[in-house]
């Protein structure tokens, strides 16, 4: 029998929710083949995958049920981990879990939300970009008030909850990070630094060239 080929990852390097999928993945040891796009032009291929026109999209190739889709970045790394998971990212109990994903919607919602307004602060001229930037300064309050109690979100060890919520941190940071280096989050600053020197983040984030239809398959 004819191995399937590797699922394909339609990604964009810099965006958050594609950064943690690839970290979920290569960390799970799920080999894909990665198709960098351009979010100006995207390829007809992952608009006929998903519909929904963004990054990250995971298509399972299995020839017994057809192609299947995955086009949340929480869910890629779910199924990453529920196949693999060396270090036990995924919390122990339902309880832990639960109060993780409560803590990842809080992110993916009303601090990415504020995120969102304060990096693109021309766009919302209601209000000044340090307006914006103070609505997100709860969330970051919360993350090093935890980060003071331990060396990672839930405890000495890095957990679903770190690798989720961290690309928009470093998006955050990266707003005017001269103002982030100086403000009194120092716990999560230190956080911060210590997954973007990583050798998992920075395996993730070499530059590819805009995917092709006739390129050769790059395999993250």
């Amino acid at each position: 029998m004819t191995p399937s080929p590797p699922p394909i990852l339609y990604s964009f390097r810099r965006c958050p929710y594609a950064i943690r999928a690839r970290m979920a993945l290569v960390y799970s040891q799920q080999t894909v083949q990665l198709r960098e796009v351009v979010l100006k032009n995207k390829p007809i291929a992952m608009l006929q995958a998903s519909q929904k026109g963004t990054v990250p999209v995971l298509v399972l190739a299995d020839t017994s049920a057809g192609n299947k889709v995955i086009d949340e970045s929480l869910e890629i790394m779910l199924w990453s981990l529920e196949r693999y998971d060396p270090k036990k990212w995924l919390p122990i109990n339902a309880k832990n879990h639960a109060i993780q994903l409560s803590l990842i919607e809080h992110n993916d919602n009303t601090f990415k939300r504020h995120l969102d307004h304060y990096k693109y602060a021309d766009r919302f001229p209601e209000q000044s970009a340090e307006f914006y930037r103070s609505q997100s300064e709860g969330f970051l309050q919360t993350l090093d008030s935890k980060l003071r109690l331990n060396q990672y979100l839930f405890g000495p060890r890095p957990t679903l909850a770190d690798i989720a919520i961290f690309p928009f941190i470093r998006q955050f940071a990266h707003v005017d990070k001269a103002w982030f280096d100086q403000a009194n989050y120092p716990k999560l600053q230190a956080w911060l630094d210590h997954f973007l020197q990583s050798d998992l983040f920075n395996r993730i984030m070499p530059k590819f060239k805009r995917w092709q239809p006739e390129a050769e398959p790059i395999l993250l």
